[in-house]
């Protein structure tokens, strides 16, 4: 049974459609990322499913209940779903403890403690119940308000780009963290991010929103290597789209050579297209059959992101180990590394 499922649903703000027949599902206790641009609907989508918004078509259901759809409408304090937002919003007059215990009316003094301690203890901050918000680093004020919506135990969780006001590297750290805690929580999890590498971190299902529409619904490792959509292809990771044609034998010819491997795509064999080659498909190899020259690079830590030109002008990219250094102007060999093409039909429409 899908915890969250979304019925090709639709929002409406101003007159104008910002969510356009959105369908998904989510099983119970997985984690779920929404990657696109500012402006897509993503937020918009959270909203519609927290109950803040109405939707004007399709449907949503939480654990096979109709939550909004045609004439229905469960206000938001039903529905047991916690949100978590960019702006952590802690009470600054109440301790940690006090903070995560908020949400929980009803429970009894002992049984607050308890789930305080337990959830303390889930985001590696034993012991900091009695401090308040203004003693905390960022990322543990993040832990902290992921903790006071975990408490009552929600159906479904929704995070709106709970870390982006975070450095990079500790935005990639407090996702592992987050969804090591949702894991043992057992809690199905909705994410809203513009960062890949914490929608890797985090999620089992991910997707890409653009202009209203969810383009692809997949797991991090489908939208990567396999995009269904040129967009796609272009937002997820580094790459490049060259244009190339299928020949008689199945290959498909592009200024890199010949491409053989299984095709990821519709095009048949005459079609022109669009090839997705990414910087990990090529190896530079002084042994390899194309020659580049070097036009730009990017340190990378561990690695280099070079830009190379091939003999009629295309560029591609192409990674090597930082301790290996290519100037720009360098002449080098190029090694094909593919063993799946994903193809587009060339000039492909943009939504």
């Amino acid at each position: 049974m899908s915890l969250l499922k979304l019925d090709s649903i639709e929002v409406e703000l101003g007159g104008h459609t910002i969510v356009d027949h959105v369908s998904l599902t989510l099983e119970r206790g997985e984690i779920g990322c929404l990657l696109g641009p500012s402006g897509c609907g993503k937020t918009t989508l959270l909203r519609a499913i927290a109950g803040f918004e109405r939707v004007a078509g399709g449907a949503v259901y939480l654990a096979d209940q109709r939550v909004s759809g045609e004439e229905v409408h469960l206000e938001p304090e039903h529905r047991e779903v916690g949100m978590v937002f960019q702006d952590v919003a802690l009470f600054p007059h109440l301790t940690v403890a006090d903070n995560i215990s908020f949400g929980l009316r009803g429970a009894s003094t002992v049984e607050k403690r308890s789930r305080v301690a337990e959830l303390l203890e889930h985001i590696g901050l034993e012991g900091y119940g009695p401090r308040y918000p203004h003693q905390l680093s960022g990322g543990q004020q993040q832990r902290v308000a992921l903790a006071r919506a975990l408490a009552p135990r929600p159906r479904l969780l929704l995070l709106d780009e709970p870390f982006s006001s975070l450095d990079a590297e500790l935005r990639e750290s407090l996702a592992t963290e987050v969804r090591a805690v949702l894991k043992k929580e057992n809690i199905t999890a909705l994410l809203v991010t513009h960062d890949q590498q914490e929608a890797f971190a985090m999620a089992d299902k991910a997707g890409m929103m653009y202009r209203g529409r969810l383009l692809q619904w997949d797991t991090p490792y489908g939208l990567y290597h396999q995009p269904s959509h040129h967009l796609v292809a272009n937002f997820i990771g580094h790459g490049v789209l060259l244009r190339g044609h299928i020949n008689q034998n199945g290959c498909v010819e592009t200024p890199l050579g010949c491409l053989h491997g299984e095709h990821f795509g519709s095009a048949g064999v005459g079609e022109v297209v669009d090839v997705l080659i990414r910087p990990d498909d090529i190896v530079i190899d002084s042994a390899g059959e194309q020659e580049a020259s070097i036009v730009s690079r990017g340190f990378r830590g561990s690695h280099f992101l070079y830009t190379a030109e091939l003999a009629d002008g295309a560029q591609v990219l192409c990674m090597a180990p930082s301790h290996y250094q290519y100037d720009v102007g360098s002449q080098i060999r190029l090694k094909m590394n593919l063993d799946h093409l994903v193809l587009f039909h060339a000039g492909y429409c943009d939504t």
